[in-house]
């Protein structure tokens, strides 16, 4: 018994979707036929997939081993065919993209929006988790990274760059004391970031003092905004999250002069080669929307602030 491409396509995405009545749902086939595609595969291979046990499917570590020579070498199939094509056919197949929750929301879904308005007949996949992914082997064909690159296997192409911005509401400053030079910082407390350790995303340099921990932690940039805003502590997050806040005064940013390495946010994607045209395609478009000084860096990083960042600055004032 042999295996087809289709039943490799199915294998993952019965991995991906954790199910088959998931993986059933995502290609718009029966879960009769996903389930006899995958009894056949492990028939053909003649080792088991997935264990199966009340109802929960799970997958075995050859699955994981064979899933992670898969992914590069189907994708690789794939970019070969399409290279093909002629230059004006329409972009066919799915693209799917990983970005960080805040960024993908505020400002990467517009953008996408257009290119799949564009492309329409491209299936576009969306998935938006704070916490970084292993792009190939979780079978996304992109993604968008906040801050330095870690992982040096991916291309990459940097969209822009952003600073972080220490910040405050006024009521909180009003009651716990203002913060006019950097020793200040050590009475207060800090909302923390579950996906690291402040002294790790610390931008200002091992001499400026690191706020104390606070009693919060938070697993989203919008979630420590706003609990920043209710008065909560103090919060260190990149321009693009608080930018509005700071805009209409419900947010002070503290210290601005303090020098600072900005954030750089980049498009990667895994080194498929030759590069399929539809991961090129969409990574041109973002980099376009990107080009320039970002929207919500316009009027916000003008030089002059009060040093202390102590003056909410309204609409009129940008």
């Amino acid at each position: 018994m042999g295996w087809t491409i289709a039943d490799l396509e199915t294998f993952l995405a019965v991995l991906d979707a954790g199910s088959i009545s998931g993986a059933a749902a995502r290609a718009d086939l029966s879960k009769s036929v996903v389930s006899k595609r995958i009894s056949d595969f492990e028939a053909a291979l003649g080792v088991a997939l997935f264990t199966r046990h009340a109802g929960r499917i799970t997958p075995t570590d050859s699955a994981l081993a064979l899933a992670g020579r898969l992914r590069p070498a189907l994708a690789e199939l794939i970019a070969a065919t399409e290279s093909t094509a002629a230059p004006e056919a329409p972009l066919r197949g799915r693209l799917a993209i990983a970005a960080p929750m805040s960024f993908g929301i505020r400002h990467l879904g517009p953008v996408i929006a257009g290119f799949a308005r564009a492309h329409p007949d491209l299936e576009i996949v969306l998935d938006y988790d704070d916490r970084q992914v292993d792009l190939a082997r979780a079978g996304f064909d992109l993604g968008l990274r906040i801050g330095h690159l870690k992982d040096s296997s991916l291309m990459a192409r940097r969209l822009c760059e952003d600073p972080r911005a220490l910040v405050a509401s006024p009521d909180y400053l009003a009651q716990h004391g203002q913060i006019r030079q950097p020793g200040d910082l050590a009475r207060h407390a800090v909302i923390g970031y579950l996906n690291a350790r402040l002294a790790e995303i610390w931008p200002f340099g091992a001499d400026v003092t690191l706020p104390r921990a606070g009693r919060i932690t938070a697993n989203n940039g919008e979630a420590m905004r706003d609990l920043a805003i209710g008065g909560l502590g103090l919060a260190l997050l990149p321009m693009f999250i608080v930018h509005d806040a700071l805009r209409d005064g419900r947010l002070v940013r503290l210290l601005p002069a303090l020098p600072q390495e900005p954030l750089p946010i980049s498009v990667v994607w895994p080194p498929i080669r030759p590069m399929p045209r539809k991961t090129r395609a969409l990574v041109d478009h973002i980099a376009a929307a990107f080009a320039g000084e970002p929207l919500w860096q316009r009027g916000l990083l003008t030089e002059g602030e009060d040093a202390g960042g102590l003056a909410p600055r309204t609409p009129e004032d940008i």
